[in-house]
């Protein structure tokens, strides 16, 4: 029995144009890798950018600082140079926040062992951690913010030196609901300048930290005010110990 001249041409052609999607298709994904490859280094590249910009320029905001100013329709800010930042309220800042914040690269192995034994997203996170964050990626806790975060962390590390950290920290935190920076937080809750700041104020200021909303540095609870009698006993450690050398002279 002979094959059907048709079938056999009409067998051919679905072959080829089988291939041919098999192709086209294998094409269009060589392409989307390309593009989100591309898309994945032009991410980074302006965030590399953004770094170096931050090296001598202040930031004028953050989307964190946007979304509350959408969300409650103002919101109180205003820059000021660390050396007019009273040293307790640094010290106070880095014994409540990150112990050897002068010790480490931008991130903390030891801590983040800790953290993730915890199931913490965020015990681990270091001053130049949280600076990241806050200053160029998005508010909220996912894995993927942690993943840049880590990725930024070592590069800004190298860019700035240890008191520019502090400096863009003190000036971008939250201390209450739409008061942001040290400055705005001083004159907020006691009607001084961060350059006039003492010690019991500094050390309530440094508590409020991980939950500015929740926590009151004017009316303090009783365990916060022991956690900030604490914090000021942790800042004259790190100031005996050497520990705060990289941030004072």
């Amino acid at each position: 029995m002979q094959d059907d001249p048709s079938m056999a041409k009409n067998n051919v052609t679905n072959d080829l144009a089988t291939r041919s999607r098999a192709t086209n298709l294998k094409r269009t994904l060589i392409r989307l890798r390309r593009w989100v490859f591309r898309g994945i280094l032009l991410f980074f590249g302006v965030l590399a950018l953004w770094g170096l910009l931050y090296r001598w320029v202040n930031p004028p905001t953050t989307l964190y600082m946007m979304q509350e100013r959408h969300r409650i329709g103002e919101v109180k800010q205003e820059w000021v140079d660390l050396e007019n930042i009273a040293p307790v309220m640094v010290r106070a800042l880095v014994a409540a926040e990150d112990a050897n914040f002068c010790i480490h690269w931008g991130i903390d192995s030891a801590a983040v062992r800790r953290a993730l034994q915890q199931g913490a997203m965020r015990g681990g996170s270091t001053i130049s951690q949280q600076v990241v964050k806050n200053a160029f990626l998005w508010p909220g806790r996912n894995w993927l913010r942690k993943v840049i975060e880590a990725i930024m962390t070592p590069y800004v590390e190298l860019l700035w030196n240890k008191q520019r950290t502090l400096e863009i920290y003190l000036n971008i935190a939250e201390f209450d609901t739409g008061v942001f920076g040290i400055q705005a937080a001083a004159q907020h809750h006691f009607g001084v300048d961060a350059a006039n700041l003492n010690r019991v104020q500094a050390g309530r200021l440094a508590v409020v930290l991980p939950d500015p909303k929740g926590r009151s540095a004017i009316k303090p609870s009783k365990s916060l005010r022991k956690r900030a009698a604490s914090v000021i006993a942790g800042s004259d450690m790190i100031r005996r110990d050497g520990r705060s050398k990289c941030f004072e002279d």
